[in-house]
């Protein structure tokens, strides 16, 4: 990273990143480095995606490597649905056996990219649900992390297969459409905000429908190492992004709500911590 150093903000705070991709490869050569530079950005805690059969398992060893400050899904992304078979299912089910795995996902549809067929995407899909949903029976109860993009009534039929069946919900990386929005929130899933809302040519929307989403509804990722928001400055030259952005999102966010960005990172993190029934931070 060659020098690339976190801006401090003017009030200190300790914020999740509900979705951070911390096994990708292109973490391999300065993972430590990159979770320091996140803790002098205030970050405190990060939920590590798992969204595949490789990188689910990695995830939870992240997790076990960083007791109470970095925890794990575990799910299969539509983008590897074809990956998801009878294997594969026993597979993520022992993964939610460990308590550091704290949510189902990353899961959904995503007719956007089509990466898999999009029978393959349902059947996974359905079956993560279902996981979900035993989960909930044997009163272990993990909330589900999701993916929908270009799918919303496919997914939207989906999950109302599973009512009053599973526990909650959160939208991942929304990027959707006021009406997206409300349909979800008229289910009292969550809403995760990412970088997306920084950029000027596909994110001006989420500017206006960030303020409709209740505090206690809304939480915050970097998506890392995806989605570097557009409006940091200067922009890192590999582009690559990071959890120690977090805190830029946040104040991005803030100023859309029309709110201090002290209130918005307390709403986040008190709406993260309750969300995934993280257990107490050793002060």
């Amino acid at each position: 990273m060659n020098g690339l150093k976190p801006r401090h903000y003017n009030a200190p705070m300790h914020l999740i990143d509900i979705g951070a991709n911390l096994t990708h490869d292109s973490f391999d050569h300065d993972r430590d480095a990159v979770l320091q530079r996140a803790r002098d950005a205030g970050v405190a805690r990060m939920i590590i995606t798992g969204a595949s059969r490789e990188h689910s398992p990695k995830a939870l060893a992240l997790a076990h490597a960083h007791p109470g400050e970095l925890f794990a899904t575990a799910g299969v992304h539509p983008h590897h649905a074809v990956e998801y078979t009878e294997e594969c299912d026993a597979e993520m089910r022992s993964l939610h056996a460990y308590p550091e795995v704290v949510a189902v996902g990353e899961c959904g549809l995503d007719y956007f990219r089509d990466f898999s067929p999009r029978p393959a995407q349902r059947r996974a899909f359905e079956r993560q649900l279902q996981i979900a949903a035993d989960l909930a029976v044997n009163s272990v109860g993990k909330p589900l992390f999701l993916h929908q993009r270009d799918a919303h009534a496919d997914f939207m039929a989906m999950m109302k297969n599973f009512d009053g069946k599973l526990g909650p919900a959160v939208v991942h990386c929304f990027t959707g459409s006021r009406e997206e929005l409300f349909d979800y929130l008229d289910h009292d899933w969550h809403i995760g905000i990412t970088g997306w809302l920084c950029d000027e040519r596909r994110g001006l929307h989420l500017r206006e429908l960030v303020k409709n989403i209740p505090a206690n509804r809304l939480m915050i990722e970097t998506d890392a190492p995806y989605l570097l928001p557009r409006t940091v400055k200067p922009q890192p030259s590999h582009r690559r992004n990071e959890p120690m952005y977090l805190a830029h999102i946040v104040e991005e966010l803030a100023r859309d709500r029309g709110e201090d960005a002290a209130v918005t990172a307390a709403a986040t993190v008190d709406a993260a911590n309750a969300f995934f029934r993280l257990p107490p931070q050793a002060s």
